[in-house]
């Protein structure tokens, strides 16, 4: 089962996405993928290791995403991948190549694995003057469609409630 739970920055989705893994089945993984680039974002990524049950084993993926997800999936009955939009950014010019090698490991997941994926929902405002700000937000939503399209559900998280667009 995929889930994606899509939001804007701070909609709640990160937190609502560790509540689908806690009340996954054991053993259970976070696929953690941002990397702290400044102190602001090191504070947060602290906050959230914090919030966490410590029993849960986290890995940090950055491009090896898809590859620690298959091997994942052999281990684990529920993952959380927190989140693809720092995963984009990880990227780079193997885009083209990473964006195919996640889809293709999404595909291999068994109905029993739970995977919950949480992604920000880029775009809904106006569009920015930086041509590199515009490929991130295409990259970005093209890879929530393909990755909505996989999923058995979807929701938006908006102002910390979850919205179903997609029901399993």
């Amino acid at each position: 089962m995929i889930r994606l739970i899509l939001g804007g920055d701070k909609s709640g989705k990160s937190d609502f996405g560790l509540q689908c893994l806690y009340e996954g089945v054991s053993p259970a993984l976070l696929l953690a993928t941002g990397q702290a680039q400044d102190f602001t974002f090191g504070q947060q990524i602290l906050d959230h290791r914090l919030a966490r049950i410590p029993e849960i084993p986290v890995k940090e993926t950055g491009i090896e995403l898809p590859r620690l997800l298959e091997k994942s999936i052999l281990e684990y009955r529920s993952i959380l991948i927190d989140s693809l939009d720092f995963w984009v950014f990880a990227c780079h010019e193997q885009w083209e190549e990473a964006q195919q090698a996640l889809l293709h490991s999404l595909s291999l997941v068994p109905d029993e694995i739970q995977v919950t994926i949480v992604s920000c929902e880029a775009g809904l405002g106006p569009i920015a003057a930086s041509s590199q700000v515009r490929q991130f937000v295409r990259r970005l939503g093209a890879l929530n469609q393909a990755v909505a399209a996989v999923s058995d559900e979807v929701c938006l998280m908006v102002a910390g409630l979850p919205l179903y667009v997609k029901k399993a």
